[in-house]
């Protein structure tokens, strides 16, 4: 018999209801549980590491003296979300990506959601991730963001909420499809029971949409890696190989005649879009870094010419970036004129010195969050903070306000979780990816990660967290 910690919780727990009972959509799921053998689950645990292993699904962490390699803990209680509620998540989602790509054109064009007020110019074009030589080019289809990685969390309430938007190089979408096949293989009688939507044509959706990004017919797609060094070097050598097409380093490739090739053992190859997973400052070192050994020389010449597609944009970064968030659900209505599906966390920039005197008095309760920071680190978690945690933090608000924003300690929803004692609520987070080319695709479901430690509200692979299988149900599933 499985161990279940079904003590009271104040928070939104995805399986189970307050007294105990489960929700409506876990019901085939919750009656195998109570047959599973707890023995049996710790097996397969053991077993579905051991595969990851094999498979080389692993992760750096940076600044670790070891520069070993880790396995991101996998845990085997899925997410279930019913088709119903994917339904809302869905057009949410598409809608925000549809606004996020017209505000990039928008501000490497006309700048009217600036003329208009809507958002500080000075915000916008003196952000760190605004890319002046993007001003006045035209991209194919106005697409900027081909890739979006939209990070969500369940309240208390029992509504979503958008926690931020991943533009630049968003990761993790391996994970959900090795997750799912391993959960596949694993429990494949869980399948049996239930129509559970697929994600598996990811791989060829992500294709389709980097070919619909080039106006050339039948396009040569590749894949740009840092290396093999790069905490998510498995994704980028994974989903090469998913789509077909090369996975190249900046080594493999060279400019001429306004174009890009890629070296061949049969001669050079003329490369027409690059999914690239190297940020804009490490691109090109005639444009950006000098000391860059990971970008092509020359290549943003090229780019701007129109000889090659990256995907993502260069200048993608202002959009996600932390200071720009709060002006999302305003994006939506001044470019698709309309009210924003999904809510963003209410949030208070510390720029303005009202808000930040708001959030120095209660940064006990707060979640501070660096504007161009990423993977957990320089945060604050006020509930969870020692004294001079805080402390150190207000000295730093105090002396650049401008590089924070603070947000309200969300009560993220909890999903039971295998762990050393039994089954027992952890906090989760969702990461549902769009692809946008002709038309957004999104397959359902996402990454849900999960924050092992008790109590624990950082989800982050690099902070410690874990990941699950997200089972969108279909229809006559719920």
């Amino acid at each position: 018999m499985i161990n279940i910690d079904l003590s009271a919780s104040p928070f939104f727990d995805e399986m189970l209801l307050a007294e105990g009972a489960h929700r409506s959509h876990y019901q085939a799921y919750w009656q195998w549980l109570q047959q599973a053998d707890q023995q049996a689950i710790q097996r397969k645990k053991e077993e579905a590491a051991l595969l990851f292993h094999r498979v080389g699904i692993t992760f750096n962490v940076y600044g670790e003296d070891d520069g070993a390699e880790r396995l991101i803990p996998f845990d085997s209680v899925p997410r279930i979300i019913p088709a119903n509620e994917w339904k809302i998540l869905d057009q949410g989602i598409r809608q925000r990506v549809q606004a996020l790509n017209a505000f990039l054109h928008d501000i490497y064009h006309d700048h009217n959601i600036l003329k208009a007020g809507i958002i500080p110019a000075e915000q916008v074009l003196a952000n760190d991730q605004y890319q002046p030589c993007m001003q006045g080019i035209d991209l194919h289809r106005d697409i900027y963001a081909h890739i979006v990685g939209t990070d969500m969390v369940r309240n208390s309430d029992g509504d979503y909420y958008v926690l931020e938007d991943n533009l630049r190089t968003p990761s993790g979408v391996s994970y959900m499809l090795e997750n799912r096949k391993m959960m596949m293989r694993l429990y494949p009688e869980l399948f049996a029971e239930q129509r559970i939507a697929p994600v598996e044509r990811y791989p060829s959706h992500l294709l389709q949409t980097l070919r619909e990004s080039s106006p050339i017919n039948d396009p040569t797609v590749v894949v740009l890696t840092p290396g093999r060094f790069n905490s998510a070097y498995f994704e980028h050598s994974f989903l090469a190989q998913q789509m077909g097409v090369e996975l190249v380093e900046s080594v493999d490739l060279f400019v001429k005649d306004g174009a890009i090739f890629m070296r061949t053992t049969a001669g050079p190859c003329k490369i027409d879009v690059i999914y690239r997973r190297i940020d804009d400052a490490f691109l090109d070192p005639l444009a950006f870094r000098s000391d860059s050994m990971l970008g092509v020389p020359g290549l943003l010449s090229v780019y701007r010419e129109g000889g090659v597609v990256l995907a993502n944009a260069i200048g993608t970064g202002v959009a996600d970036d932390k200071s720009i968030y709060p002006y999302v659900p305003e994006m939506i209505r001044f470019y698709l004129s309309e009210e924003p599906i999904l809510n963003n966390v209410p949030t208070w920039q510390c720029r303005h010195p009202s808000e930040l005197s708001f959030v120095l008095d209660n940064l006990h309760n707060m979640v501070v969050k660096e504007v161009h920071g990423a993977g957990g680190y320089g945060m604050l978690i006020g509930p969870m903070a020692s004294k001079a945690e805080i402390a150190d933090f207000r000295t730093r608000l105090i002396a650049r306000p401008q590089n924070y924003i603070a947000q309200d300690t969300l009560a993220l929803s909890t999903c039971p979780t295998f762990v050393s004692e039994g089954l027992a609520p952890r906090h989760i987070d969702l990461r549902p990816f769009a692809l946008s080319g002709a038309e957004i695709r999104l397959v359902p479901g996402g990454l849900t990660r999960v924050a092992l430690a008790q109590g624990s509200l950082v989800v982050n692979s690099s902070q410690g967290g874990g990941t699950k299988d997200t089972w969108v149900l279909e229809d006559d599933a719920c």
